[in-house]
Formats: structure tokens, C-alpha cells, sequence
């Protein structure tokens, strides 16, 4: 018997394929993108008049939750609108944010859009858990932020003899004695005046409003800058591809980062221009601090879920332990979201068996291939065509190009949510850009089915990372680690390929906390040898493995906060590992502490 699935209105996604003499393809949706507004805030007022009692942000405080209004929204939008007009920031006096997603840091980055003051959610990484601080140094010299801050003073407080002492520090309830500061309250006393209602005419739609900080991939974080016309033409593709969002306000309950494209643009988009509610989850998707997400989807339901792939395994965890969590979980949720990396098989189709036994439907799971860049929706899969891997066509309003490289097609996109550039960086900016003026994503794309080219298009790994052996052989990293990843499961998070010039393919596994159960390792081992003698050649062969134990590092770029793992940067780091696994030994699967 199967399942149906749970009604939901979505957008059919059709375009129409050029191949050019270069061998280069072009595709170009049919379908026209929609109006939007010249700003994001423009929405924020419309649902303070409109439904001005709805919540837009909770989070939760003690044991209850605390709610701000759309109209108590507005009213603190202006207040601090008018605060940041009184101090003259601007575009040469940014504000950065150091600390993480809650409600005072929302209404700040509102009222930032507001008026037309950039500001810059930086990772709480680079204040919290970095030794060095290299990171945080480089993006406050950079940005020459007139104002910075931080939701706890004392939480943040090793991190304020890094900030330049120039710069305004304005902190939350919880003061330090580190250096001179403002209350947070201070700025939400101010009254406003004319003064902010015509600074709010003069923003546009290519108004500096937003600077996202990479993780720093290839070297230091890099400032991609975010307009109105990003954000808010980026509102647009997602209603085309996913209507149902706007027939009744969407509900999130949402940890992912805001200094992150998917949290930050995407997410706190979709609740602003819909009139939806944003639960702030102070969760997180590790074993040790789901149990607070799990906590707040017990209370919260919501109509539509946004995570990365670590997330829906804890999820899918806890749901099955717990029948009440499920219950409510899927009581109105109409579809499910991924993005960040592949989802395992296992767990999309643990997902669907769960939903089924609880609601007797599936709920859709839908994906796409996006960057900070983009702002970050640009790729869309079909509801017709999803699975693990798959990321479909391109939304209303943008185009993409496909051109040869080696192997693989490189995907590029032009369109209204593509950035100008990065943030007094005319050298990156430049090389992001190819001679049409499409942005460079780096990722490879290849047909679902080469005879049906309306269904779009899967993964085929970042180009940068693939290489060569010593025998001339390709390998591509992205499937092989995907790959990996789904046949080593439950035991493997992620896996890091190396063999760049040798004779063959060996790996780093970063580990689940199941490989150090009894008997895990000798599965593993029993795993990779089928694997190697399945394999159809080199590329895919892997002849032997290291556990890799020690927690990656975020100062050395090899991970970001939204628990990204970074190929090329953990290589580098971990040399004295991957020389180990290629000295002579008999065990196909090492340990490193």
C-alpha cells in the first residue's frame, strides 16, 4: 500500500534548455518571477497594521515562552531605527553582532534593514570557542563597525579586547566591567522621530543591508554582501516554488544561525514577508542538546521545518522514542526542508515510516542547491522528483548555466538574489564572476536522467575539491563521500576523502558516537572491504580509513557552527593523519584520539 502524502500546494517548475555551440547549457525557468517589495520591512509594517497581536518572535525564557507581537515589533523597529540614525552609522559605521539568535538581536537586525545601516551577524563561534580569535579580528577590521553587539556581557566578555575600542558596545541585561557599554534598553527608549520614516524612503532596492561572513573555506571569512533586492526578490522565488506558505502564516521553530544565509535570509525571510511566528530553539542537532529542540517541538507545532541533515537524524531519533513528540510534530507540519548536504536515505525514509505510522501520510521533503551568494534560494527540486541528492531546476528569476569542466558541468546563476560582491573585496569579487556576469557556485550538477531533462538536476560535488591519483584517475569527491557517508551509516557523521597524487583513495571518517560501540569498528571494517571489492574502479575504492576522534577545529577552518565539515581545510590540518594512513599497516580502519 502506498502512503499518500499530506496535501500541499506547490509550484511545478518547467524551463526551457539551451545548448550552446561551447558546450555549455542554459537553463531558463518559464515561468516569470513575481513582484516583491523595495524592502523587507515593508511586509514587517504591513503585518503590524494587519495582524498586529500575532507573534513574531519567541523564545524561550526560564520555563514559558516570551512573545513579541508584530506591533511591539514595529514600535521597537523604530525605536532603534531612529537610535542607530542618532550615532550617524552607516555603511562606513556598520554594526556587527556577536551573539547568537534571540529576540533583541532580531528586532536590531530589523531595524537595521529599516533604515538602511548594514549590519553583520557574526558566528558566536568566533567570540566563544576560539582560542585566537583570528577570525573575529579579521572580519572587525574589515567591517570598521561603528557599533557591536552582544546579547550577555559576560558571556562575550573574552572576546572585548579584540573589538576596536572606538566602536559603541551595547549589551543585554547582563553587564561586564571589560570596557564601557549601553544597555540594549538605552537604545529601545529612544523616541522616534521623522527622521526614521525618511530614512526608510531612502532605502532601496540595492540598499547594502546585510554583510554574511563565510565560514572561510578557502582562507578568512569573506563579506558577501546582501541587498533589499536579494532578500526580498529571494521571497519571491520561494513563494513561486512553495505557495502554500502564504495561505496561512507559517509557524518555525528554528535554531539554524543567523549568521548563516539559510537562518538568517531565508528562514527569518519566509516568517517576515509571510506574517508568520519564529520560535527561537535554543536546541541544537548533537546528541547532547537535542533534547531541548525535542523539548520545544513537544509545545510547538510547526507548519513547515527547516534543518541540515544532522538534524533530521536526531529528530527522526527522538521521534521514534517518544509517540507524543511525534503526534505533535506532524500534527500540521505540510513539508519538511533540507539543505547544507545530503540527507541519508535511511533517515528520509525513517522520516516517512514515522509520519505514516503517526498520521497514516508522508510529508514532502524538499531541497535545493543554494549559496550565501544567492541569498540564498536559487535551486529547486520538483515535487515530482526528490530523493537524497537530487536538487531540480532553477526558481522563477534565475538563470543557470552548466559549462564543461573536465568531467562535470559547473553550475553558475544570474538573477535578482545574486550578490554585487564581497565587502571591500574587488579581487574576490571579480574572480566570483564569469564574463556573463554569472556567479560561480563551484558545485557540479548532473542530470537525474539525461533522457527526461525536465526533472532537473542532482549533485555532483564541489569541483574544487575533486583530484586526481597518481594514475592520472579522477576522483569525485562529492559522490564518493555521499557514498560513504549513506553505506557507513549509523556510524560515520561525515567523511573527509584523501589521495590527491597517490596510488589510491584513502578516508577520513569523523565519527558518530555509535562507532565506539563494542563491535563498531569491525563493522566498519567489514563495510569498507565490501565497498572496495563492489567498487568499479580506483576512484571509488577505498583501501583504508582512520577514525578520526579529535574534535575538528573551527580556528582552523576545518568546521564551521552550523557543523559543516570543510574537505580541503581538514586535509591541511590533519597532514601527520593522512601521512599515517598511507604508512604501511594491516588494519583497514585506524584510530586517532
Amino acid at each position: 500500500m502506498i502512503v499518500p502524502f499530506r496535501p500541499v500546494r506547490l509550484g511545478s517548475l518547467e524551463a526551457d534548455f539551451e545548448h550552446r555551440a561551447d558546450g555549455s547549457l542554459v537553463v531558463t525557468p518559464r515561468a516569470r518571477l513575481g513582484p516583491y517589495p523595495r524592502s523587507l520591512t515593508e511586509r514587517l509594517e504591513h503585518w503590524a497594521r494587519a495582524a498586529p497581536d500575532r507573534t513574531l518572535f519567541a523564545r524561550r525564557e526560564g520555563g514559558a515562552w516570551r512573545h513579541v507581537t508584530y506591533a511591539q515589533a514595529w514600535g521597537a523597529v523604530r525605536a532603534l531605527g531612529q537610535a542607530l540614525l542618532d550615532r550617524g552609522l552607516d555603511a562606513d559605521r556598520p554594526v556587527a553582532v556577536l551573539s547568537g539568535n534571540d529576540i533583541e538581536h532580531g528586532l536590531l537586525g530589523l531595524a537595521c534593514l529599516h533604515v538602511g545601516v548594514p549590519y553583520a551577524p557574526i558566528s558566536t563561534a568566533y567570540s566563544l570557542v576560539s582560542t585566537d580569535f583570528s577570525k573575529l579580528r579579521h572580519i572587525l577590521g574589515q567591517l570598521r563597525p561603528g557599533l557591536i553587539f552582544a546579547a550577555d556581557g559576560e558571556a562575550y566578555a573574552r572576546a572585548f579586547p579584540v573589538l576596536p575600542p572606538d566602536a559603541e558596545l551595547v549589551v543585554g541585561d547582563r553587564l561586564s566591567n571589560a570596557r564601557p557599554m549601553t544597555s540594549f534598553a538605552d537604545l529601545l527608549a529612544t523616541p522616534p522621530t521623522e527622521a526614521v520614516e525618511q530614512a526608510a524612503a531612502r532605502v532601496g532596492p540595492d540598499t547594502i543591508v546585510k554583510l554574511l561572513y563565510t565560514s572561510g573555506s578557502t582562507g578568512l571569512p569573506k563579506g558577501v554582501i546582501n541587498t533589499q533586492r536579494m532578500l526580498c526578490s529571494n521571497q519571491a522565488m520561494l513563494l513561486a516554488c512553495y505557495p502554500f506558505l502564504a495561505e496561512e502564516p507559517p509557524v518555525l521553530l528554528d535554531w539554524l544561525p543567523w549568521n548563516h544565509t539559510f537562518g538568517g535570509n531565508h528562514n527569518i525571510g519566509i516568517v517576515v514577508h509571510n506574517g508568520g511566528s519564529l520560535y527561537i530553539d535554543d536546541g541544537r542537532p548533537t546528541a547532547e542538546l537535542f533534547a531541548e529542540t525535542a523539548r520545544n517541538l513537544r509545545e510547538i507545532a510547526p507548519s513547515v521545518y527547516f534543518n541540515v541533515p544532522k538534524g533530521y537524524e536526531e529528530l527522526l531519533t527522538a521521534l521514534r522514542a517518544d509517540a507524543g513528540l511525534a503526534r505533535n510534530f506532524f500534527s500540521r507540519v505540510r513539508m519538511l526542508f533540507y539543505a547544507g548536504a545530503s540527507l541519508a536515505p535511511h533517515v528520509w525514509q525513517g522520516l516517512e515510516e514515522v509520519a505514516a505510522e503517526t498520521i497514516g501520510e508522508r510529508i514532502m521533503m524538499m531541497t535545493g542547491l543554494g549559496a550565501t551568494e544567492t541569498a540564498p534560494f536559487a535551486i529547486a527540486t520538483r515535487p515530482d522528483c526528490t530523493g537524497p541528492g537530487i536538487v531540480g531546476l532553477p526558481a522563477p528569476g534565475v538563470v543557470l548555466k552548466l559549462v564543461p569542466n573536465g568531467e562535470k558541468l559547473e553550475a553558475r546563476v544570474k538573477g535578482p538574489n545574486i550578490t554585487p560582491g564581497y565587502w571591500r573585496d574587488g579581487e574576490k569579487t571579480r574572480a566570483a564572476f564569469d564574463d556573463e556576469g554569472f556567479y560561480q557556485f563551484g558545485d557540479a550538477l548532473a542530470f537525474v536522467d539525461a533522457s527526461r531533462p525536465e526533472l532537473g538536476f542532482r549533485f555532483d560535488g564541489r569541483v574544487s575539491e575533486d583530484f586526481k591519483l597518481a594514475t592520472g584517475t579522477w576522483v569525485s569527491v562529492g559522490p564518493l563521500r555521499a557514498h560513504l557517508i549513506r553505506e557507513l551509516a549509523p556510524y560515520a557523521r561525515d567523511v573527509v576523502v584523501a589521495g590527491a597524487d597517490r596510488d589510491d583513495v584513502r578516508v577520513l571518517i569523523i565519527p558518530d558516537a555509535s562507532a565506539r560501540a563494542p563491535g563498531a569498528k569491525a563493522e566498519i571494517a567489514t563495510r569498507l572491504r565490501a565497498l572496495a571489492e563492489a567498487a568499479t574502479g580506483s576512484s571509488r575504492r577505498v583501501v583504508r580509513a582512520v577514525l578520526l576522534w579529535s574534535p575538528l577545529s573551527i580556528d582552523a577552518g576545518e568546521v564551521t557552527d552550523k557543523g559543516s565539515v570543510n574537505q580541503r581545510a581538514v586535509l591541511v590540518a590533519r597532514r601527520g593523519v593522512v601521512e599515517s594512513l598511507y604508512a604501511e599497516g594491516t588494519e583497514i580502519v585506524m584510530e586517532v584520539e
